[in-house]
Protein backbone atom coordinates (compact mmCIF):
# COMPACT_ATOMS: atom_id res chain seq x y z
CA UNK A 1 0.00 0.00 0.00
CA UNK A 2 1.61 3.63 -0.94
CA UNK A 3 0.52 6.48 0.81
CA UNK A 4 0.76 9.95 -0.97
CA UNK A 5 -0.14 13.36 0.99
CA UNK A 6 -0.84 16.40 -0.51
CA UNK A 7 -0.63 19.35 1.61
CA UNK A 8 -1.75 22.77 -0.76
CA UNK A 9 -1.10 26.91 0.79
CA UNK A 10 -2.92 28.80 -0.87
CA UNK A 11 -1.67 33.20 -0.75
CA UNK A 12 -4.77 35.54 -1.11
CA UNK A 13 -4.94 39.34 -1.05
CA UNK A 14 -7.82 40.70 -0.58
CA UNK A 15 -10.56 38.20 -2.78
CA UNK A 16 -7.19 37.79 -4.65
CA UNK A 17 -5.33 34.57 -5.35
CA UNK A 18 -1.66 35.79 -5.47
CA UNK A 19 0.40 32.65 -4.91
CA UNK A 20 0.08 28.93 -4.01
CA UNK A 21 2.89 26.26 -2.96
CA UNK A 22 2.27 22.76 -2.52
CA UNK A 23 4.03 19.73 -0.97
CA UNK A 24 4.30 15.99 -1.78
CA UNK A 25 5.18 13.41 0.57
CA UNK A 26 5.36 9.65 -0.83
CA UNK A 27 5.33 6.71 1.75
CA UNK A 28 5.74 3.53 -0.52
CA UNK A 29 4.33 1.40 2.70
CA UNK A 30 1.56 3.24 3.96
CA UNK A 31 3.69 5.44 6.68
CA UNK A 32 4.04 9.31 6.68
CA UNK A 33 7.24 10.96 8.43
CA UNK A 34 6.18 11.76 11.97
CA UNK A 35 7.18 15.27 13.54
CA UNK A 36 9.48 15.86 16.40
CA UNK A 37 5.42 17.18 17.97
CA UNK A 38 3.44 14.13 17.15
CA UNK A 39 6.15 11.71 17.96
CA UNK A 40 6.39 13.09 21.30
CA UNK A 41 2.81 13.42 21.65
CA UNK A 42 2.01 9.78 21.06
CA UNK A 43 5.30 8.87 23.36
CA UNK A 44 4.61 10.69 26.23
CA UNK A 45 0.60 9.68 27.33
CA UNK A 46 1.80 6.50 27.23
CA UNK A 47 5.00 6.51 28.74
CA UNK A 48 2.57 8.41 31.29
CA UNK A 49 0.26 6.34 31.19
CA UNK A 50 2.94 2.88 31.77
CA UNK A 51 4.70 4.83 34.99
CA UNK A 52 1.28 4.94 36.90
CA UNK A 53 0.85 1.37 36.03
CA UNK A 54 4.52 0.70 37.19
CA UNK A 55 4.35 2.90 40.25
CA UNK A 56 1.17 0.86 41.17
CA UNK A 57 3.35 -2.57 40.82
CA UNK A 58 5.99 -0.90 43.19
CA UNK A 59 3.32 -0.15 45.66
CA UNK A 60 1.82 -3.82 45.52
CA UNK A 61 4.98 -5.06 45.61
CA UNK A 62 6.05 -3.21 48.93
CA UNK A 63 3.02 -4.91 50.24
CA UNK A 64 3.36 -8.41 49.19
CA UNK A 65 6.82 -8.87 50.30
CA UNK A 66 5.42 -8.83 53.90
CA UNK A 67 2.77 -11.69 52.66
CA UNK A 68 3.77 -14.97 54.64
CA UNK A 69 4.47 -16.94 51.25
CA UNK A 70 7.32 -13.98 50.71
CA UNK A 71 8.74 -14.38 54.11
CA UNK A 72 8.70 -17.61 54.30
CA UNK A 73 9.97 -18.38 50.27
CA UNK A 74 12.22 -15.60 49.75
CA UNK A 75 13.56 -16.61 46.74
CA UNK A 76 9.72 -15.29 45.55
CA UNK A 77 11.10 -12.20 45.17
CA UNK A 78 14.73 -13.31 43.56
CA UNK A 79 11.59 -14.12 40.93
CA UNK A 80 10.19 -11.38 40.33
CA UNK A 81 12.65 -9.42 37.91
CA UNK A 82 12.92 -12.20 35.36
CA UNK A 83 8.81 -12.93 35.63
CA UNK A 84 8.10 -8.92 35.36
CA UNK A 85 10.73 -9.05 32.69
CA UNK A 86 8.71 -11.18 30.49
CA UNK A 87 7.03 -8.22 29.18
CA UNK A 88 10.39 -6.99 27.46
CA UNK A 89 11.26 -10.82 26.48
CA UNK A 90 7.72 -11.84 25.13
CA UNK A 91 4.85 -9.00 25.29
CA UNK A 92 7.19 -6.05 24.11
CA UNK A 93 8.54 -8.14 21.11
CA UNK A 94 5.31 -9.18 20.57
CA UNK A 95 4.10 -5.53 20.32
CA UNK A 96 7.59 -4.70 18.15
CA UNK A 97 6.50 -7.52 15.18
CA UNK A 98 3.11 -6.72 14.87
CA UNK A 99 3.69 -2.72 15.04
CA UNK A 100 6.44 -3.85 12.11
CA UNK A 101 3.66 -5.82 10.32
CA UNK A 102 0.89 -2.90 10.74
CA UNK A 103 3.55 -0.16 9.44
CA UNK A 104 4.62 -3.00 6.21
CA UNK A 105 0.88 -3.69 5.46
CA UNK A 106 1.21 -7.24 6.44
CA UNK A 107 -2.15 -7.59 8.46
CA UNK A 108 -4.54 -5.33 6.40
CA UNK A 109 -5.86 -8.43 4.76
CA UNK A 110 -8.33 -10.02 7.28
CA UNK A 111 -7.05 -14.01 6.58
CA UNK A 112 -3.50 -12.52 6.60
CA UNK A 113 -3.96 -10.73 9.72
CA UNK A 114 -6.08 -13.47 11.89
CA UNK A 115 -3.15 -16.04 10.65
CA UNK A 116 -0.21 -13.03 12.04
CA UNK A 117 -2.02 -13.15 15.17
CA UNK A 118 -2.81 -16.34 16.30
CA UNK A 119 0.61 -17.93 15.43
CA UNK A 120 2.03 -15.11 17.25
CA UNK A 121 -0.02 -15.71 20.40
CA UNK A 122 0.75 -19.33 20.24
CA UNK A 123 4.44 -18.72 20.09
CA UNK A 124 4.51 -16.31 23.08
CA UNK A 125 2.38 -18.95 25.02
CA UNK A 126 5.26 -22.25 24.23
CA UNK A 127 7.99 -19.13 25.18
CA UNK A 128 5.85 -18.25 28.53
CA UNK A 129 5.60 -21.80 29.83
CA UNK A 130 8.98 -23.27 29.24
CA UNK A 131 10.74 -19.08 30.49
CA UNK A 132 8.15 -19.64 33.53
CA UNK A 133 9.84 -22.83 34.79
CA UNK A 134 13.12 -21.91 33.71
CA UNK A 135 13.04 -18.48 35.80
CA UNK A 136 11.84 -20.47 38.49
CA UNK A 137 14.65 -23.10 38.29
CA UNK A 138 17.09 -20.05 38.02
CA UNK A 139 15.91 -18.33 41.08
CA UNK A 140 15.82 -21.34 42.98
CA UNK A 141 19.66 -22.22 42.15
CA UNK A 142 20.76 -18.53 42.78
CA UNK A 143 19.43 -19.13 46.26
CA UNK A 144 20.66 -22.28 46.71
CA UNK A 145 24.15 -21.55 45.88
CA UNK A 146 24.07 -18.00 48.04
CA UNK A 147 21.96 -18.78 50.95
CA UNK A 148 19.30 -21.78 51.35
CA UNK A 149 18.54 -25.51 51.13
CA UNK A 150 16.27 -27.10 48.49
CA UNK A 151 13.15 -29.08 49.17
CA UNK A 152 10.43 -30.56 47.41
CA UNK A 153 7.46 -28.35 48.26
CA UNK A 154 9.22 -25.30 47.96
CA UNK A 155 10.33 -25.86 43.97
CA UNK A 156 6.71 -27.42 43.28
CA UNK A 157 5.59 -23.98 44.77
CA UNK A 158 8.51 -22.00 42.57
CA UNK A 159 7.75 -23.94 39.40
CA UNK A 160 3.85 -23.60 39.62
CA UNK A 161 3.46 -20.58 40.39
CA UNK A 162 6.06 -19.11 37.74
CA UNK A 163 4.81 -20.78 35.27
CA UNK A 164 0.92 -19.98 35.65
CA UNK A 165 1.79 -16.24 36.53
CA UNK A 166 3.62 -16.62 32.93
CA UNK A 167 1.12 -18.20 31.19
CA UNK A 168 -1.64 -16.01 32.16
CA UNK A 169 0.17 -12.92 32.04
CA UNK A 170 1.43 -13.52 28.60
CA UNK A 171 -2.55 -14.37 27.03
CA UNK A 172 -3.49 -11.20 28.93
CA UNK A 173 -1.39 -8.99 27.98
CA UNK A 174 -1.01 -10.72 24.33
CA UNK A 175 -4.45 -10.14 23.76
CA UNK A 176 -4.40 -6.66 24.40
CA UNK A 177 -1.33 -6.27 22.57
CA UNK A 178 -3.22 -7.27 19.56
CA UNK A 179 -6.13 -4.64 20.03
CA UNK A 180 -3.66 -2.11 20.49
CA UNK A 181 -1.62 -2.59 16.99
CA UNK A 182 -4.95 -3.25 15.20
CA UNK A 183 -6.51 -0.22 16.56
CA UNK A 184 -3.67 2.18 16.06
CA UNK A 185 -3.38 0.87 12.47
CA UNK A 186 -6.97 1.80 12.04
CA UNK A 187 -6.99 5.05 13.38
CA UNK A 188 -3.90 6.11 11.68
CA UNK A 189 -1.28 6.28 14.81
CA UNK A 190 1.98 4.29 14.76
CA UNK A 191 2.00 1.28 17.03
CA UNK A 192 5.57 1.67 17.31
CA UNK A 193 5.59 4.66 19.96
CA UNK A 194 2.05 3.50 21.63
CA UNK A 195 2.07 -0.56 21.91
CA UNK A 196 5.31 -1.54 24.40
CA UNK A 197 4.84 1.30 26.71
CA UNK A 198 0.97 0.31 27.30
CA UNK A 199 2.06 -3.42 27.28
CA UNK A 200 4.62 -2.26 30.10
CA UNK A 201 1.89 -0.22 31.94
CA UNK A 202 -0.05 -3.31 32.91
CA UNK A 203 2.07 -6.11 32.55
CA UNK A 204 4.27 -5.39 35.96
CA UNK A 205 0.88 -4.74 37.86
CA UNK A 206 -0.71 -8.20 36.19
CA UNK A 207 2.46 -10.20 37.01
CA UNK A 208 2.62 -9.07 40.28
CA UNK A 209 -0.54 -9.66 41.09
CA UNK A 210 -1.14 -13.08 39.70
CA UNK A 211 2.39 -14.29 41.34
CA UNK A 212 1.48 -12.80 44.60
CA UNK A 213 -2.31 -14.29 44.36
CA UNK A 214 -1.13 -17.82 43.13
CA UNK A 215 1.91 -18.32 45.22
CA UNK A 216 -0.30 -17.23 48.34
CA UNK A 217 -3.04 -19.91 46.92
CA UNK A 218 -0.48 -22.53 46.80
CA UNK A 219 1.34 -21.71 49.83
CA UNK A 220 -2.33 -22.32 52.10
CA UNK A 221 -2.37 -25.71 50.36
CA UNK A 222 0.74 -26.47 50.92
CA UNK A 223 -0.16 -29.65 52.74
CA UNK A 224 -1.83 -31.40 49.74
CA UNK A 225 1.21 -32.24 48.04
CA UNK A 226 -0.48 -33.41 44.70
CA UNK A 227 -1.81 -30.38 43.65
CA UNK A 228 1.09 -27.83 42.64
CA UNK A 229 2.63 -30.82 40.76
CA UNK A 230 -1.14 -31.60 38.87
CA UNK A 231 -1.34 -28.28 37.49
CA UNK A 232 2.48 -27.48 36.55
CA UNK A 233 2.36 -30.75 34.30
CA UNK A 234 -1.26 -29.60 33.40
CA UNK A 235 0.15 -26.24 31.64
CA UNK A 236 3.49 -28.01 30.42
CA UNK A 237 0.67 -30.41 28.64
CA UNK A 238 -0.94 -27.76 26.17
CA UNK A 239 2.10 -27.08 24.80
CA UNK A 240 1.82 -29.15 21.58
CA UNK A 241 -1.36 -27.30 21.15
CA UNK A 242 0.20 -24.14 20.85
CA UNK A 243 2.94 -25.54 18.87
CA UNK A 244 0.15 -26.73 16.38
CA UNK A 245 -0.94 -23.24 16.05
CA UNK A 246 2.30 -21.45 15.41
CA UNK A 247 2.80 -24.08 12.35
CA UNK A 248 0.29 -21.91 10.38
CA UNK A 249 2.86 -19.43 9.93
CA UNK A 250 6.17 -20.65 8.72
CA UNK A 251 7.99 -17.28 9.39
CA UNK A 252 6.87 -17.44 13.42
CA UNK A 253 8.21 -21.10 13.37
CA UNK A 254 11.42 -20.02 12.77
CA UNK A 255 11.13 -17.88 16.24
CA UNK A 256 10.35 -21.16 17.62
CA UNK A 257 12.91 -23.13 16.73
CA UNK A 258 15.86 -20.17 16.67
CA UNK A 259 14.48 -17.40 18.91
CA UNK A 260 15.29 -19.02 22.64
CA UNK A 261 18.49 -18.06 23.07
CA UNK A 262 17.94 -14.15 23.70
CA UNK A 263 14.79 -14.37 26.00
CA UNK A 264 16.59 -17.29 28.18
CA UNK A 265 19.74 -15.57 28.38
CA UNK A 266 17.50 -11.41 29.27
CA UNK A 267 15.60 -14.14 31.85
CA UNK A 268 19.57 -15.30 33.33
CA UNK A 269 20.54 -11.48 33.38
CA UNK A 270 17.07 -10.41 35.03
CA UNK A 271 17.48 -13.10 37.48
CA UNK A 272 20.94 -11.23 38.79
CA UNK A 273 18.55 -7.48 39.19
CA UNK A 274 16.27 -10.18 41.34
CA UNK A 275 19.30 -11.29 43.42
CA UNK A 276 20.54 -7.76 43.97
CA UNK A 277 16.43 -7.02 45.13
CA UNK A 278 16.03 -9.64 47.67
CA UNK A 279 19.50 -9.02 49.26
CA UNK A 280 18.76 -5.33 49.54
CA UNK A 281 14.85 -4.76 50.08
CA UNK A 282 14.39 -6.27 54.07
CA UNK A 283 17.63 -3.48 54.50
CA UNK A 284 16.96 -0.11 56.18
CA UNK A 285 19.88 1.32 54.47
CA UNK A 286 17.46 0.96 50.91
CA UNK A 287 14.01 1.67 52.36
CA UNK A 288 12.30 2.44 49.22
CA UNK A 289 13.72 -0.45 47.09
CA UNK A 290 10.64 -2.39 46.52
CA UNK A 291 8.52 0.50 45.83
CA UNK A 292 11.00 2.35 43.36
CA UNK A 293 12.45 -0.67 41.68
CA UNK A 294 9.38 -1.49 39.00
CA UNK A 295 9.41 2.31 38.47
CA UNK A 296 13.30 2.70 37.54
CA UNK A 297 13.38 -0.56 35.46
CA UNK A 298 10.81 -0.28 33.67
CA UNK A 299 11.06 3.85 32.22
CA UNK A 300 14.64 2.18 31.19
CA UNK A 301 12.71 -0.66 29.17
CA UNK A 302 9.89 0.91 27.87
CA UNK A 303 11.90 3.66 26.24
CA UNK A 304 14.26 1.51 25.08
CA UNK A 305 11.72 -1.28 23.29
CA UNK A 306 10.29 1.86 21.66
CA UNK A 307 13.69 3.14 20.07
CA UNK A 308 14.48 -0.49 19.11
CA UNK A 309 10.87 -0.85 17.64
CA UNK A 310 11.60 2.46 15.32
CA UNK A 311 14.36 1.29 14.19
CA UNK A 312 13.89 -2.15 13.19
CA UNK A 313 10.44 -0.85 11.56
CA UNK A 314 12.84 1.96 10.03
CA UNK A 315 15.04 -0.94 8.84
CA UNK A 316 12.37 -3.07 7.33
CA UNK A 317 11.00 -0.55 5.28
CA UNK A 318 14.16 1.01 3.59
CA UNK A 319 16.77 -1.89 3.51
CA UNK A 320 17.25 -5.60 3.38
CA UNK A 321 17.57 -7.89 5.90
CA UNK A 322 21.60 -8.34 5.78
CA UNK A 323 22.30 -5.01 4.16
CA UNK A 324 22.73 -1.65 6.19
CA UNK A 325 21.68 1.61 5.08
CA UNK A 326 24.54 4.30 4.41
CA UNK A 327 23.89 6.04 7.43
CA UNK A 328 23.87 3.46 10.02
CA UNK A 329 27.37 1.42 8.24
CA UNK A 330 29.38 1.58 11.24
CA UNK A 331 29.10 -0.99 14.09
CA UNK A 332 29.91 1.06 16.99
CA UNK A 333 28.70 5.02 16.15
CA UNK A 334 30.12 8.11 17.39
CA UNK A 335 27.42 8.37 20.37
CA UNK A 336 27.26 12.55 19.22
CA UNK A 337 26.12 10.55 16.07
CA UNK A 338 23.18 8.63 18.65
CA UNK A 339 21.68 11.56 20.36
CA UNK A 340 22.59 15.31 18.48
CA UNK A 341 22.49 14.39 14.48
CA UNK A 342 19.49 15.09 12.34
CA UNK A 343 18.79 11.76 11.58
CA UNK A 344 15.11 10.46 12.21
CA UNK A 345 16.26 7.75 15.27
CA UNK A 346 18.80 10.25 16.91
CA UNK A 347 15.48 12.71 16.62
CA UNK A 348 13.24 9.88 18.33
CA UNK A 349 16.61 9.57 20.34
CA UNK A 350 16.31 13.01 21.94
CA UNK A 351 12.75 12.82 22.56
CA UNK A 352 13.29 9.71 24.82
CA UNK A 353 16.01 11.31 27.22
CA UNK A 354 13.50 14.74 27.24
CA UNK A 355 11.18 12.39 28.98
CA UNK A 356 13.08 10.50 31.55
CA UNK A 357 14.00 13.05 34.27
CA UNK A 358 10.13 14.85 34.08
CA UNK A 359 8.69 11.71 34.09
CA UNK A 360 10.77 10.23 36.75
CA UNK A 361 9.54 13.41 39.12
CA UNK A 362 5.82 12.82 38.30
CA UNK A 363 6.40 9.01 39.34
CA UNK A 364 8.34 9.82 42.53
CA UNK A 365 5.85 12.70 43.65
CA UNK A 366 3.26 10.55 43.72
CA UNK A 367 4.90 7.46 45.24
CA UNK A 368 6.03 10.44 48.35
CA UNK A 369 2.06 10.67 48.22
CA UNK A 370 0.95 7.43 48.29
CA UNK A 371 3.41 5.89 50.19
CA UNK A 372 5.21 9.08 52.38
CA UNK A 373 6.65 6.69 54.61
CA UNK A 374 8.12 3.92 52.25
CA UNK A 375 10.71 5.56 50.53
CA UNK A 376 13.25 8.29 51.64
CA UNK A 377 12.64 11.65 49.86
CA UNK A 378 16.03 13.91 50.89
CA UNK A 379 16.81 16.02 47.98
CA UNK A 380 20.02 14.16 47.69
CA UNK A 381 18.72 10.89 47.22
CA UNK A 382 16.17 12.42 44.50
CA UNK A 383 19.32 14.03 42.56
CA UNK A 384 21.26 10.81 42.88
CA UNK A 385 18.02 8.89 41.75
CA UNK A 386 17.60 11.16 38.27
CA UNK A 387 21.26 10.54 37.50
CA UNK A 388 20.95 7.21 37.82
CA UNK A 389 17.66 7.18 35.80
CA UNK A 390 19.44 9.43 32.94
CA UNK A 391 22.57 7.19 33.08
CA UNK A 392 20.38 3.86 32.61
CA UNK A 393 18.38 5.32 29.86
CA UNK A 394 21.47 7.04 27.86
CA UNK A 395 23.30 3.21 28.20
CA UNK A 396 20.25 1.68 27.03
CA UNK A 397 19.63 3.85 24.24
CA UNK A 398 23.28 3.71 22.75
CA UNK A 399 22.92 -0.30 22.92
CA UNK A 400 19.69 -0.33 21.31
CA UNK A 401 21.59 1.61 18.26
CA UNK A 402 24.10 -0.94 18.08
CA UNK A 403 22.71 -3.68 18.73
CA UNK A 404 20.01 -3.31 16.02
CA UNK A 405 22.78 -2.60 13.93
CA UNK A 406 24.96 -5.80 14.36
CA UNK A 407 21.54 -8.01 14.46
CA UNK A 408 20.15 -6.33 11.09
CA UNK A 409 24.31 -7.19 9.37
CA UNK A 410 23.15 -10.84 10.24
CA UNK A 411 20.18 -10.81 8.45
CA UNK A 412 18.29 -11.82 12.01
CA UNK A 413 14.92 -9.21 12.67
CA UNK A 414 15.43 -6.81 15.71
CA UNK A 415 12.21 -7.77 16.83
CA UNK A 416 13.30 -11.07 18.32
CA UNK A 417 16.81 -10.31 18.97
CA UNK A 418 16.94 -6.85 20.54
CA UNK A 419 14.30 -6.33 22.58
CA UNK A 420 15.30 -9.26 25.50
CA UNK A 421 18.57 -8.54 25.82
CA UNK A 422 17.47 -4.58 26.72
CA UNK A 423 14.81 -5.43 28.68
CA UNK A 424 17.16 -7.74 30.54
CA UNK A 425 20.35 -5.23 30.99
CA UNK A 426 17.37 -2.62 31.89
CA UNK A 427 16.06 -4.36 34.85
CA UNK A 428 19.92 -5.35 36.04
CA UNK A 429 21.23 -1.80 35.22
CA UNK A 430 17.51 0.00 37.05
CA UNK A 431 18.60 -2.49 40.13
CA UNK A 432 22.21 -2.20 40.21
CA UNK A 433 22.01 1.95 40.22
CA UNK A 434 19.28 2.00 42.33
CA UNK A 435 21.22 -0.16 44.99
CA UNK A 436 23.63 2.30 44.33
CA UNK A 437 21.54 5.31 44.93
CA UNK A 438 20.41 3.89 48.60
CA UNK A 439 23.63 3.28 49.36
CA UNK A 440 25.27 6.57 48.89
CA UNK A 441 22.76 8.66 49.93
CA UNK A 442 23.03 6.50 53.29
CA UNK A 443 26.78 6.97 53.26
CA UNK A 444 26.44 10.87 52.67
CA UNK A 445 23.83 11.18 55.19
CA UNK A 446 25.96 8.96 57.21
CA UNK A 447 28.75 11.37 57.24
CA UNK A 448 26.55 14.37 57.35
CA UNK A 449 25.32 13.13 60.99
CA UNK A 450 29.07 12.13 62.26
CA UNK A 451 30.38 15.95 61.09
CA UNK A 452 27.41 17.62 63.03
CA UNK A 453 27.94 15.29 66.09
CA UNK A 454 31.65 15.93 66.18
CA UNK A 455 30.74 20.16 65.46
CA UNK A 456 28.61 19.97 68.24
CA UNK A 457 30.84 17.94 71.07
CA UNK A 458 33.53 20.52 69.26
CA UNK A 459 31.35 23.36 70.14
CA UNK A 460 30.27 22.16 74.22
CA UNK A 461 32.50 24.34 76.62
CA UNK A 462 34.76 22.43 78.58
Amino acid sequence: MVVTQLSLEFRFQGKKLRGFSCELTRSPHGVLPESVLTTTCQIAIPILLSGLGMMTAGLVMNTVQHWPVFQEVKDLLTLVPPLVGLKGNLEMTLASRLSTSANTGQIDDRQERYKVISSNLAVVQVQATVVGLLAALASLLLGAVSREELNWAKVALMCTSSIITAFLAALALGILMICIVVGARRFGVNPDNIATPIAASLGDLITLSILALISSFFYRHKDTWYLTPLICVGFMALTPLWIFIAKQNPPIMKILKYGWFPIILAMVISSFGGLILSRTVSKHQFKGMAVLTPVICGVGGNLVAIQTSRISTFLHMWSTPGVLPVQMKRFWPNPCLIFCSSEINSVSARVLLFLVVPGHLVFFYLICLVEGQAVTSSKTFVLLYLVAGMIQVVILLYLAEVMVRLTWHQALDPDNHCIPYLTGLGDLLGTSLLALCFLLDWLLRGRADLAELVSELVSVPP
